[in-house]
């Protein structure tokens, strides 16, 4: 595959992955033979002059009632009883329960009231928790269309948590791949997968995961002239190991070192964690390495197996009760489950 020497004042778009947004780039030159050698210089000059200053984990699954919502709002109570400063954000847009998970009413305000501009500010549409150093900001409600963001839409919520005080603020994202699933998922430091041990929640978190790949890659097809390859192996079953996402990376790596090493490195970038809820026996705490097996040979991606939920009565009597799991329950084992995983991930991040 031949790619054309990039012209002058021409633009190159690239993810950028230290600011969670697309970079745009000016390559001054009459020019460029070597367009990946300067194209990757540029970028890494962006990579080194910024850094995040939240740290944010998003919390998503490939299938609905998997228990997301659940381990999202333990999660951020776990690490408010550490000490940290949290903001929990429901965007599952079209059925937001979060706050419900939390122990707190429906809250005057939502997310849907900052995106139609009935707010201006994104600290009006914080509330408190019954949980000190957590806070709230819950999902859209009875807005017809809010589920479906523009692209504005999600630049816009995404620069305006830089203005807010929290050391994590955790995305409770819908289930299934939509876009905004997605680019919210590829935008945060850490993504969580939640799944069951069952064959229909498996096969979603594979589609999840692929869907993750690919949205993550188009942001390069365009630049780099590789959408046939894209097409075509997104196209494939993952019985057809020759057209895998991992075999694409390699076809790009062989037309184009520079550019596939790029590439490469940038997925590479990516830290999706996997959980799996409802654990009964051993099988089921094993699922999680299958998957995580599969995901590193045919995706090429690594996924951790971060950690397993037992399948306890408490979860249930919680929600039935609207308080939170690890204030009503904090002795039961899926909240100490909860407690381990999040102290690994902490650990992982010192």
């Amino acid at each position: 595959m031949e790619i054309e020497p990039l012209m002058e004042e021409e633009c190159v778009s690239l993810f950028d992955s230290s600011k969670n947004r697309i970079k745009t780039l000016q390559i001054k030159s009459r020019a460029l033979s070597r367009p990946a050698q300067e194209i990757l210089s540029k970028y890494e000059q962006t990579q080194a002059s910024t850094t995040l200053k939240k740290t944010i984990w998003a919390i998503g699954g490939g299938k609905g009632g998997v228990g997301k919502s659940l381990f999202s709002a333990n999660t951020a109570i776990a690490l408010a009883q550490q000490g940290y400063k949290v903001l929990s954000i429901d965007l599952d847009l079209g059925g937001a329960n979060l706050h419900t998970c939390l122990g707190v009413p429906i809250p005057s305000v939502t997310l849907s009231d900052y995106i139609s501009k009935k707010v201006v500010n994104i600290k009006d549409i914080i509330v408190k928790t019954p949980i000190p150093n957590l806070s709230l900001i819950s999902g859209a409600q009875d807005e017809i269309g809010i589920a479906n963001l523009k692209q504005t839409h999600k630049n816009m919520l995404l620069k305006s948590l830089e203005n807010v005080e929290a050391d994590f603020i955790l995305l409770d994202l819908g289930a299934g791949t939509s876009f905004n699933t997605l680019d919210f998922f590829i935008a945060a430091d850490q993504g969580f997968l939640v799944a069951l041990p069952e064959p229909t929640a498996i096969e979603n978190t594979y589609r999840f995961i692929k869907s993750v790949f690919y949205r993550r890659l188009s942001m390069f097809e365009e630049t780099f002239d590789i959408q046939h390859l894209i097409n075509q192996a997104h196209s494939a079953k993952m019985s057809q190991s020759t057209s895998s996402p991992l075999e694409l990376i390699k076809k790009i790596k062989s037309n184009s070192p520079k550019i596939g090493q790029l590439i490469e490195q940038e997925m590479g970038k990516m830290h999706l964690n996997l959980i799996i809820n409802q654990v009964r026996n051993q099988n089921d705490r094993d699922l999680g390495f299958a998957i995580e097996k599969v995901a590193k040979s045919y995706f090429g991606i690594n996924v951790h197996y971060a950690g397993y939920l037992e399948y306890d009565s408490a979860v249930w009597q919680s929600v039935k009760r609207k308080t939170p799991l690890m204030k009503e329950f904090p002795n039961a084992h899926v909240a100490q489950n909860i407690q381990r995983i999040t102290s690994t991930i902490l650990k992982g991040l010192s």
